[in-house]
């Protein structure tokens, strides 16, 4: 959310760019929500099997795709279709980083590492929405979101490289606490 943080720019897309006012706003507002739960569903129906860790990469880096496409898009139903998908991988995104918190943090420091985790996930996305602001002044809205939005895919590029112990986990429900001076399994 640091660099994909679009839906702070979403007022000017709906009034100079998509131009569908104010109730098109509130739809553009609610599509990443609409994805959410869409997602939320699909995870209740078929829970995640293997290869958690790929999954999750690969879910950051279509969220940057998503709004990516959202950027470039002077279309209202595909940049709703783009925010609902941005919304549907985000939830995958977050169950995965939260369920992996959960059960690779020792039981002696689960509570804190939940806090801190809580933490950066909300001061994210109030940074995202700032540096998505500032990103728009300096270089324009279009670029500001497209930017990000490439930024997020490379995040997710680089991540696959930088910790392949992320990009090796395979079922969430094998995660054990990490014991001190090991790496993840």
């Amino acid at each position: 959310m640091l660099f994909g943080g679009a839906v702070a720019l979403l007022p000017i897309f709906a009034r100079s760019i998509l131009h569908v006012g104010a109730t098109g706003l509130g739809v553009l507002r609610a599509a990443p929500a609409v994805g959410a739960l869409l997602a939320a569903a699909a995870i209740t129906r078929r829970p995640m099997g293997r290869h958690a860790g790929r999954l999750l990469l690969v879910v950051v880096f279509a969220f940057g795709a998503s709004i990516v496409v959202f950027g470039l898009s002077r279309s209202y139903p595909l940049s709703l279709a783009a925010l609902a998908v941005s919304g549907f991988v985000d939830l995958y995104s977050m169950n995965i980083r939260a369920t992996t918190v959960a059960l690779a943090s020792p039981d002696r420091l689960r509570g804190r590492v939940n806090a801190v985790e809580m933490v950066f996930i909300s001061a994210s996305n109030q940074l995202g929405a700032f540096e998505s602001g500032l990103a728009a002044s300096l270089v324009g809205t279009i670029p500001a979101v497209v930017g990000g939005g490439a930024m997020t895919m490379g995040i997710a590029l680089g991540w696959a490289r930088l910790f392949p112990a992320l990009a090796g986990v395979d079922r969430l429900e094998t995660l054990t606490p990490a014991v001190a001076g090991s790496t993840i399994e």
